[in-house]
């Protein structure tokens, strides 16, 4: 069986240190089922794919089963541990496989590139027999609140004889930009959920595995009940445990972080109303553009998609955010769970990274990137430009902003404070200016400034505006 890993973020050959595998070297590791080998059939500059090929010994899948079926449960058929998919369908012995070969790159580190580990680039992971119970339906639902985007084949029963029909296996392409340790956690755990089966006994270290590779994208996963109990081999009582302690963490995790975490901003800006006016000069310029397909880049909690459905104009509304908690409370915002089929059309979710290209971001009329910006560190503004300004290029562009002259003016912050923990910077009216001037100029848009908020005749409006219009 086979997984393919690549990538085309430059230098791509920077995948090895992330891997900890020398894309020089063929790497064996063995298994007790099998030999793992890892690969680079493809190590350039600008691309670069390592491949995990996993042979399973068939003799040792039964070697000490006791009758055992085709992954070491209950035998489905009197043959079954001897006719089985288990040596070139991808399972829970690839998700063994990958903990084993590549246990330091599931954790995050990477000592040569420890910037590259922290940070989302585009990955391509290839996978081409996978069993799906549950077929591309059950693919797409798993993986795509991920932020992937799926590309899947059915694959047919026999090549020879068409009228067959298709088999249960699909050949799978699964393109996001994420962090490599991320996509890794999220197929070892998704691999034995979509086969539903593992080959090994179920107990309760396996809750703690799925809880520590589910991290933060499982609790706010639509499908985390199917999740829990496919990954457990349908125990109610590991389910119910892994279930608890999820809805637990998420209690105590994202949603009361975030709220920490907005405090002090909000304590600063609520007496002058300052997200209101913003939600409603962001709309009136969206409004003014006649777009009817619009990005909410940086989504939050959905409270500008929420204003934005309201123009019956608008025919669409996507809302991209890197935070899954966060898209979990802009479903709830949005009620997704009970809109009508009709109005589901107008509103979508993404996950994703506004620092990559990202091919589901193109051909939309106008993009918001509402207060937005002071969270991306400045040596990834430039990605972010790119991404946003270059690739994406909708016609309108509307960028809000904290202006930090006026800080001055609030109370509840020290001199020189910013208004929230988690910017980045704060920059001055000047030096907002400086940056649309060269953003408009380097990508053929006219930029048109103004104020959000009760202007001081010294420091001006509390936040900044820029609505960038594309050069005809």
């Amino acid at each position: 069986m086979l997984l393919t890993i690549g990538t085309t973020h430059e230098p791509a050959t920077d995948l090895g240190y992330l891997l900890h595998k020398n894309p020089g070297r063929v790497h064996v590791a063995e298994l007790g089922f099998g030999t793992a080998h890892m690969f680079y059939p493809h190590a350039a500059e600008s691309r670069c794919q390592a491949v995990l090929m996993l042979e399973v010994d068939p003799v040792g899948l039964i070697r000490g089963q006791g009758g055992r079926g085709r992954s070491g449960t209950a035998s489905r058929f009197a043959l079954g541990s001897y006719v089985n998919d288990r040596p070139y369908a991808a399972s829970s012995f690839l998700s063994v496989a990958l903990g084993r070969m590549l246990g330091t790159a599931l954790t995050g580190r990477s000592k040569e590139r420890p910037e590259l580990a922290a940070t989302p680039i585009h990955l391509e992971i290839g996978l081409p027999v996978l069993p799906c119970r549950g077929g591309a339906g059950l693919l797409s639902r798993l993986f795509g609140p991920l932020g992937y985007r799926v590309e899947a084949t059915a694959l047919p029963l026999d090549r020879h004889f068409p009228d067959w029909g298709d088999s249960e296996y699909l050949s799978v392409t699964l393109t996001v930009t994420a962090r490599l340790a991320e996509v890794l956690q999220q197929v070892c755990v998704l691999l034995p959920v979509l086969d539903d089966d593992k080959h090994y006994w179920t107990g309760a270290d396996e809750v703690a595995k799925l809880l520590r590779r589910g991290g933060q994208w499982l609790a706010a996963h639509p499908e985390r009940e199917l999740i829990a109990r496919r990954y457990l081999r349908h125990d109610r009582q590991l389910t119910r445990e892994a279930l608890a302690r999820l809805v637990a963490d998420e209690g105590l995790d994202p949603d009361r972080a975030d709220t920490e975490q907005d405090a002090a901003e909000q304590a600063a800006e609520q007496p002058l109303g300052l997200q209101d006016q913003r939600i409603a000069a962001v709309t009136g310029a969206i409004a003014a553009s006649g777009a009817r397909r619009v990005l909410d880049l940086g989504c939050g909690s959905g409270q500008l998609m929420a204003e934005l459905l309201k123009n019956p104009a608008i025919s669409q509304v996507t809302g991209m955010d890197v935070a899954c908690h966060a898209l979990a409370r802009a479903g709830r915002r949005l009620h997704l769970d009970t809109r009508s089929p009709r109005e589901l059309d107008r509103v979508q979710l993404l996950h994703g990274s506004l620092t990559y290209r990202d091919d589901r971001l193109r051909g939309y009329d106008a993009a918001v990137l509402m207060e937005v910006i002071e969270h991306v560190d400045p040596p990834r503004l430039a990605a972010l430009e790119h991404a946003v300004f270059g690739w994406a290029r909708p016609a309108t562009i509307v960028v809000t902003t904290p202006n930090a002259e006026y800080n001055a003016r609030f109370a509840g912050l020290a001199p020189g404070a910013r208004r929230h923990h988690d910017h980045r910077f704060e920059w001055t009216r000047p030096q907002f200016g400086q940056w649309c001037a060269a953003v408009a100029g380097r990508h053929g848009y006219q930029a048109e400034l103004s104020g959000i908020g009760p202007a001081d005749p010294e420091l001006g409006c509390p936040t900044q505006l820029g609505v960038f219009r594309e050069c005809r």
